[in-house]
């Protein structure tokens, strides 16, 4: 299958389907949905949250959706088709992001991740984050999870 250009734009209310399918099928695999495609839309709409998409003429590649607080901001989700990882997308996502929270002044960069993904924790450590902690259970009260921080600078203490 030949390769096509993979570009990053804003998400639209049309690619809530999509995001919410991959969501399912490769983040939320053997876990109840909680992504539906109202749920998505309304990150998309929502103004302090960026909803990123990664794709080329045959679709939505990947998608990243990061919400910014006012010193923090948590990275939702992300996700990369299978026929695309390997290849930077994921990267190109997280440096689109990175810079966009240091323009907005961000301290902190924040994320869960199921403990069991070993192949998403080595990306986010390659990526500057740490873990933090364990939380036991996190999803479903069955699957642990790891919490990881990136910090872009030191927090203003006033």
């Amino acid at each position: 299958m030949p390769q096509h250009a993979v570009t990053l734009r804003l998400a639209r209310r049309a690619d809530a389907p999509a995001i919410a399918e991959l969501t399912r099928r490769h983040i939320e695999a053997g876990l109840a949905p909680r992504y539906s495609p109202a749920r998505v839309a309304r990150l998309i709409a929502d103004r302090d949250t960026i909803a990123l998409v990664a794709d080329d003429t045959t679709g939505v590649q990947g998608f990243a959706i990061m919400a910014f607080g006012e010193t923090r901001a948590h990275l939702q989700l992300l996700c990369v088709q299978p026929a695309q990882r390997r290849q930077g997308l994921a990267r190109r996502m997280m440096d689109w992001l990175v810079e966009s929270a240091r323009v907005a002044g961000i301290a902190s960069l924040h994320l869960e991740l199921r403990a069991d993904n070993e192949t998403a924790r080595a990306f986010y450590r390659r990526m500057g984050f740490e873990d933090t902690l364990v939380v036991s259970g996190y999803y479903e009260g069955r699957i642990d999870a790891v919490r990881m921080v990136r910090l872009l600078r030191r927090p203003y203490v006033g």
